[in-house]
């Protein structure tokens, strides 16, 4: 089996030039990026109990998957954490090591699958952000993530809901009314309600430990945490 859609692959291919520029076809993720960045750091901090107050994240080993051009990945390596990056784009990871090189961070990139991915160890962390929406089969590719995840181990998901709402805010508006993201981004048949993710996970042996929504204020420019589940939502499992 494979969890790659090549349609999706080819769409983000094309774009990864992109990846780095705040006011490129990435915008959203860069404005997205602060909200990301501190919930994972505090909840990972939280649950390992870790204390190093210069970086934060030092002994920890995450697995990036969809890592696209390095935005989640180089924060997590600047906060200490050994990070390994990982997308079935072959541009998107070239221009991730160009990145990191120019950085001077040392992060580990390969272009593959979690599916065929070659490592001899498994990960602290797992960070599944915004990438289940473009996978061929949800229940395999979770099913091959949860096999590079320790014991007690954290995986993070981040998507968006399947709901009427999610349609209107995500597609109609985020793609042909405010051109946030190029239109065909996302298909809402993809999207996946928390129910239908949290089943898909315990079968792996993956319990969901919390859960929240991240809602975008207009108003302040900016994405916050909220309880409404309604469009984009994070949730934290630990297995078992």
């Amino acid at each position: 089996m494979n969890s790659i859609n090549k349609k999706e692959i080819e769409k983000f291919s094309k774009m990864a030039s992109e990846w780095w520029n705040p006011e490129g076809k990435f915008k959203p993720l860069h404005k997205f990026n602060p909200i990301r960045i501190k919930y994972i750091k505090q909840n990972i901090i939280n649950n390992f109990k870790l204390k190093n107050k210069n970086k934060p994240l030092k002994g920890i080993s995450i697995l990036d998957i969809g890592c696209g051009g390095g935005l989640l990945s180089e924060p997590m390596a600047r906060l200490g954490a050994n990070v390994t990056g990982i997308d079935a784009s072959h541009k998107n990871i070239q221009i991730a090591k160009l990145h990191s090189k120019k950085n001077t961070l040392k992060i580990s990139y390969f272009c593959s699958s979690p599916e065929k991915l070659k490592v001899k160890r498994k990960f602290d962390v797992i960070l599944n952000m915004e990438i289940i929406e473009h996978v061929e089969d949800v229940d395999f590719f979770l099913k091959s993530c949860s096999k590079l995840l320790k014991k007690n181990g954290l995986m993070f998901v981040a998507t968006i809901n399947k709901t009427l709402k999610s349609y209107v805010f995500a597609i109609v508006g985020a793609e042909y009314i405010l051109r946030w993201l190029p239109i065909g981004t996302h298909e809402w048949e993809k999207f996946v309600n928390p129910e239908d993710l949290k089943k898909i996970l315990i079968k792996y042996n993956l319990y969901l430990d919390k859960i929240d929504g991240m809602n975008f204020n207009l108003i302040k420019d900016e994405w916050n945490i909220s309880r409404d589940l309604s469009v984009n939502y994070i949730g934290k499992f630990i297995k078992n």
